[in-house]
């Protein structure tokens, strides 16, 4: 499952790559801000492939989203938008740690839209991207 709306948002603010490069966070980045082991220096793609790792990123990261959160399956798919694209930048392990994630479980969204505000740092620099979606 890729709600359009996250698949959108990431495409706006991750931009697309071909050809492997270093994030701000130093972390090798390749197509919409993929990430792995698959990913060094040199490595090129195609937009197709692109678009396709990032639906199977988009996948992979909403699957414990909703393990962690099971209040989202009934959300709106901008709400799991916002929080698919929180934990495709920062990690399931920073959402179910974070404030953010209990002001999701208690419905409190309008908490969660200052919490969500909060994390703007990677690698322990202030990020544009991360600021500008909040």
């Amino acid at each position: 499952m890729y709600p359009q709306p996250l698949i959108d948002l990431i495409k706006r603010f991750e931009g697309l790559r071909l050809s492997a490069y270093r994030c701000p966070a130093g972390i090798w980045t390749i197509g919409y801000g993929h990430t792995g082991s698959d990913v060094f220096e040199n490595v090129a793609i195609t937009e197709q492939q692109a678009d396709d790792l990032l639906k199977w990123d988009v996948s992979k990261c909403l699957s414990p989203v909703f393990t962690v959160s099971p209040i989202l399956e009934n959300e709106s798919e901008n709400r799991i938008s916002a929080i698919g694209d929180f934990v495709f930048n920062l990690g399931i392990g920073r959402y179910r740690a974070s404030a953010l994630r209990k002001c999701v479980d208690a419905e409190d969204w309008v908490t969660a839209s200052y919490e969500i505000r909060k994390w703007v740092f990677a690698g322990g620099k202030k990020l544009n991207g991360l600021v500008l979606r909040g």
